[in-house]
């Protein structure tokens, strides 16, 4: 079978989560004798489209401005026009006569809509949509737009057309399905599909990071990815902060948001020299983090209405880590992750019970049984194979 992936980034200049999933998922489809292409956007590049093959995985960079770190409005506008680029500047790869048999597309974006069901009309092909952040739901919760503001009418309308362009549509929990259900009424399309990784743990035993930052007599909480509103990095400050007294455990943060400016004017006010802030660091940079540190740990703001499964929590448990975490109230992340013994999570806000549970971490048999669970947790439940099964279902 001829299968298309689109994602709005990609390896292996992206350090996101999706982008790392989309290309393990590209990997297993070739290993399964499927043919498989990526298209994906690159404002880096001067032609039409760039080929590229990598892992056996043919690779198609689109011309297209910057969709990820830009201004807000600047890149609204630009993720708008992702279809029109994507089919302006590789007509002459859609136009070959031996057309794709599925599509898959991640969201966010919720831009793909149009261009998916274009190339679905002209190839009488299946799509399979693999949903992850439920926008712009999330952005309404946080009170960042009104409900019923122009703005969130747009995007709704972009949002409508990227569901109706999937025969299938993969939510990435029970609870995200249960409440898109009831919101979207789409139970017909619907399915949940769980994240998933196929990493193995890495073997390094050179402690660059905890030399470099003087880190080799403490037990470091560490966050890798995404800090901005979804996240609600502040939550994660708190616990650092306090923590302040215990000078056994340190935090580093590494990653780019619209937070990031919040973290470093906490930490200057707050003189708190047991946080290490970090710029992005590249997949290969990030593993070797995982491999040297202790805890790994996500948040979720506590306004979502949604249930997202942070593709972090991925890599924390491939490597072995315990989890620590807090989320919105109801979100089904706190009973896998506790029914498997894999770590804790609690309810953002609850500063005390995230607290407590970060102090439990402290003991080393204690972090190493949970971080034994975590690792059982991904090979028994977050499978690439698993995903793959699903999609060609």
């Amino acid at each position: 079978m001829k299968i298309l992936l689109l994602v709005d980034d990609y390896l292996p200049h992206s350090t996101k989560i999706g982008a790392k999933m989309m290309h393990e998922l590209a990997i297993e489809l070739v290993k399964k004798n499927h043919s498989v292409a990526v298209a994906t956007p690159d404002f880096r590049i001067n032609t039409q489209y760039e080929l590229a093959i990598i892992d056996g995985v043919q690779v198609y960079r689109f011309q297209c401005p910057n969709v990820k770190d830009e201004s807000k409005l600047k890149r609204a506008i630009n993720e708008t026009f992702l279809s029109w680029f994507a089919w302006k500047n590789l007509r002459p790869v859609f136009n070959k006569k031996k057309s794709f048999d599925l599509i898959i597309y991640y969201s966010p974006s919720i831009f793909f809509g149009p261009l998916v069901s274009k190339l679905k009309k002209k190839w009488n092909s299946k799509s399979y949509l693999v949903l992850r952040d439920v926008f712009p739901q999330w952005v309404i919760d946080h009170g960042l737009i009104k409900e019923r503001s122009l703005i969130a009418a747009y995007f709704r309308k972009f949002e409508k057309l990227n569901y109706k362009a999937a025969d299938k549509i993969g939510l990435q929990s029970p609870k995200n399905q249960e409440w898109f259900n009831s919101k979207f009424k789409l139970d017909h399309k619907t399915e949940v599909l769980f994240n998933w990784s196929n990493e193995e743990p890495l073997n390094n035993i050179s402690n660059f990071y905890r030399k470099k930052f003087k880190l080799e007599d403490k037990i470091v909480f560490f966050y890798g990815g995404n800090m901005g509103e979804a996240q609600d990095m502040m939550n994660l400050v708190r616990l650092a902060q306090n923590f302040k007294e215990d000078e056994s455990a340190h935090f580093v943060f590494a990653g780019s948001g619209n937070e990031v400016d919040l973290i470093k004017n906490a930490i200057s006010q707050n003189d708190l020299n047991n946080l290490t802030l970090l710029e992005p660091v590249s997949q290969e940079e990030y593993r070797k983090m995982l491999s040297e540190f202790d805890i790994g740990l996500f948040s979720l703001h506590k306004d979502h209405t949604t249930h997202n499964f942070p593709g972090k929590l991925l890599g924390y448990m491939a490597q072995g880590l315990p989890i620590l975490g807090s989320v919105n109230p109801g979100n089904d992340v706190i009973n896998i992750i506790q029914d498997a013994g894999a770590g804790f999570v609690s309810v953002n806000g609850e500063d005390d019970i995230l607290l407590r549970n970060a102090k439990q971490l402290i003991s080393e048999s204690f972090r190493s049984q949970k971080g034994t669970n975590s690792s059982a947790l991904l090979k028994n439940k977050f499978s690439v194979e698993a995903a793959v099964s699903y999609i060609l279902n």
